[in-house]
């Protein structure tokens, strides 16, 4: 019997946090074994409020140093990926009765100058004061709301920032293998022996690892416990937030975030060209991860809470989609789901003389790169001769143009395959930047890419993210890699499940 393969790092967990750890050790030049148990970003990653944002309501819990690095990463991560990620304007309107004016412009202010590194902040422009009786995000609230205040954060697809993250570790040398939990890993000879089961076909394998990163997400408790069996004082708070999706309720490019009388707030945010996302829920989550969603109370809660500012009453009826997630916190003993802390914990396990485990406890979605920098510190005793960090500022692939050059990438791809309409090749080009010349690479006309399955999608862009991002199923490709499944009918759908089952079957 053959000896398994030995790495320098296994990671268990394909979420933004897993892969960025796999993406930053491999291009320190470790070898990283990352294992998921089911699709990139099917858990939490995909279902956040999509934003880069340095955590505007953090500032009411004194959690400064969590925003100021949340403000700085923000920055960076809007230029290393203006294919998937993008400045936007958030408009907050001043509500009588809740917070008032002077606090909001004093935490705006905060907000806009806590990154105080002086010449960093180039990119997003600072808080203006709105007459919302007279500009134009005014005109889709009711008349109460006659003042307001428009500060910049960043929008991200969540989703594909996981997906990049981890196309970015393979092409550095990273072995990533989904659909495929780690079923048992131990401490053996002073190294990790992990087993992993392939959910295609039903194999385990072991690789051995000299250090282990638990990047579990919400499950990193239950690995901590059941998988790897070593004893933590470590707790998680698990709290669920929801989103809901609605017809487009208004036409310009900004965003709003909404005060609320149970002192939490939501956004409502531009979502896919024609819908707007509602969100989010805080709730603590005491059932099962098996099956998260969105619950008649939440998205009832969310239709309410945008209807108390937008003239046009939001039926629960009009939701199109509804997506759920759970944040694994770091059980800090708050009160309040809402209060919880958004910071991350890392936690170093074992002797000195024993094989590193790393546990990933809480963490949000911008802090992701800093997160696995972090990370990459405390195993530096175990590899002394790694490279030094590199990912400040380096672009996902994709990404590499200026970041106010995504209308030329747009304009650039349409001219090298003409057969493509601008939201054709806009929604290429969001998705993949420039590897969309790679996808579409030979074609002269659309019928070259094979069967179309509507909405854009055709049967070259399946294979490739068959191929290239590690997609499986339709829901890998509808709701996760795109997010087509908002315009595909039933029937369609099935289509495209059909043809991603066929391409899993043949692979094994």
């Amino acid at each position: 019997m053959s000896a398994s393969p030995i790495y320098d790092i296994a990671i268990i967990g394909g979420g933004v946090n897993g892969t960025a750890i796999a993406r930053d050790a491999a291009g320190r030049g470790l070898s990283v074994y990352l294992c998921e148990a089911g699709d990139l970003a099917q858990g939490t990653s995909s279902a956040s409020t999509k934003l880069f944002h340095g955590g505007l309501r953090y500032l009411e819990y004194y959690d400064f140093l969590l925003v100021r690095h949340s403000l700085i990463e923000r920055e960076m991560l809007l230029s290393a990926m203006p294919h998937i990620a993008r400045p936007l304007r958030f408009v907050l309107p001043y509500h009588k009765g809740l917070r008032p004016a002077w606090l909001l412009r004093m935490g705006l202010f905060i907000y806009d100058h806590l990154d105080f590194r002086l010449g960093k902040r180039k990119m997003l422009p600072g808080t203006k004061t709105l007459d919302l009786t007279k500009d134009v995000t005014g005109k889709p609230l009711k008349s109460e709301f006659r003042k307001g205040f428009e500060y910049s954060d960043g929008w991200v697809d969540d989703a594909r920032l996981v997906v990049l993250n981890a196309r970015d570790a393979a092409n550095r040398g990273a072995t990533i293998a989904v659909q495929s939990p780690c079923t048992k890993a131990a401490r053996v000879n002073g190294q990790w022996q992990v087993s992993v089961q392939d959910k295609l076909t039903g194999e385990t394998h072991d690789i051995t690892a000299r250090a282990l990163v638990n990047a579990g997400g919400p499950w990193v408790g239950k690995i901590i416990n059941d998988t790897l069996q070593v004893t933590s004082s470590d707790r998680i708070r698990l709290v669920r937030g929801s989103h809901i999706v609605v017809p487009k309720l208004f036409d310009h490019d900004r965003a709003y975030i909404f005060q609320q009388g149970d002192g939490r707030i939501i956004f409502a945010i531009p979502f896919q060209e024609d819908f707007t996302l509602i969100g989010t829920t805080d709730v603590d989550h005491k059932t099962g991860l098996d099956k998260i969603v969105c619950t008649d109370e939440e998205a009832q809660y969310l239709c309410r809470a945008a209807s108390e500012y937008f003239s046009e009453t939001i039926d629960p009826a009009s939701v199109v989609w509804t997506y759920s997630g759970v944040r694994p916190l770091y059980d800090d003993g708050a009160s309040s789901a809402t209060e919880a802390t958004r910071d991350y914990v890392l936690k170093r396990e074992g002797k000195a003389t024993e094989a590193p485990l790393i546990n990933v406890f809480g963490g949000k979605i911008t802090t992701h790169r800093y997160l696995a920098a972090q990370v990459m510190d405390k195993l530096k005793p175990e590899f002394p001769r790694m490279a030094k960090s590199w990912t400040a500022g380096a672009p996902l692939p994709g990404g590499d143009f200026a970041r106010d050059g995504i209308e030329a990438q747009k304009d650039r791809l349409q001219t090298a395959f003409a057969f493509l309409d601008d939201a054709w090749a806009w929604r290429l080009i969001r998705a993949y930047g420039t590897l969309a010349h790679e996808m579409l690479k030979g074609a002269r006309e659309a019928s070259d890419l094979g069967q179309d399955f509507g909405a854009s999608l055709t049967e070259r862009e399946l294979r490739y993210l068959a191929q290239h991002e590690w997609a499986h199923s339709g829901e890998d490709v509808l709701w996760r890699r795109t997010k087509l499944g908002l315009r595909l009918t039933d029937a369609q759908k099935n289509e495209v499940a059909a043809f991603m089952d066929k391409l899993a079957r043949a692979k094994t």
